[in-house]
């Protein structure tokens, strides 16, 4: 007695539905991945715009605005060293500065986030102007750690460490 098959050439089917699982399984991930690469570039821009607003509130010479951009207990350490703690003795150290009124620009090179702690890492180099000047008088490297715990990319914590200049 002969048997009908529901799938005369099964062997066909098995092999084309296991290779439809397989394509369908990989596109899910590659489309998670996608998604997510998309999202960390999101979070990257959000960052850099963040940190070209601090800049022109920098160049402005608007310490309310560019305290906006951290949160309350950021920790600072100077190009050359001196460390401060929060955005109130930020604000103290920059009214006893003696000299000519300056402006800090930084220039990020990188910035790598962490999706799971919602914590940043940037890098790069900074320059210091004086008032009305166009070539720096000062510069360097920092690094700067950014978070995400309010909703929105606040900087935490900011290292600046002047270095000779490299002609």
């Amino acid at each position: 007695m002969r048997t009908h098959q529901i799938f005369p050439k099964s062997r066909f089917f098995l092999t084309f539905f296991s290779l439809l699982f397989r394509y369908k399984f990989l596109t899910i991930i590659l489309f998670g991945l996608s998604f997510s690469s998309f999202s960390q570039e999101k979070e990257r821009l959000a960052i850099l715009a963040q940190r070209q607003a601090s800049n022109q509130a920098l160049r402005d010479f608007d310490e309310k605005k560019n305290n906006t951009f951290m949160t309350e207990d950021a920790l600072i350490t100077t190009g050359t060293g001196t460390l401060i703690s929060g955005k109130k003795e930020l604000t103290k150290y920059i009214e006893n500065l003696k000299g000519p009124k300056m402006y800090w620009v930084r220039s990020p090179d990188e910035v790598i986030i962490n999706p799971e702690t919602q914590l940043a890492w940037e890098t790069g180099t900074w320059k210091g102007y004086v008032e009305g000047a166009e070539k720096p008088v000062v510069g360097g490297k920092y690094s700067a750690q950014w978070t995400k715990k309010s909703g929105t990319w606040l900087l935490q914590s900011q290292l600046f460490v002047a270095l000779p200049s490299q002609k």
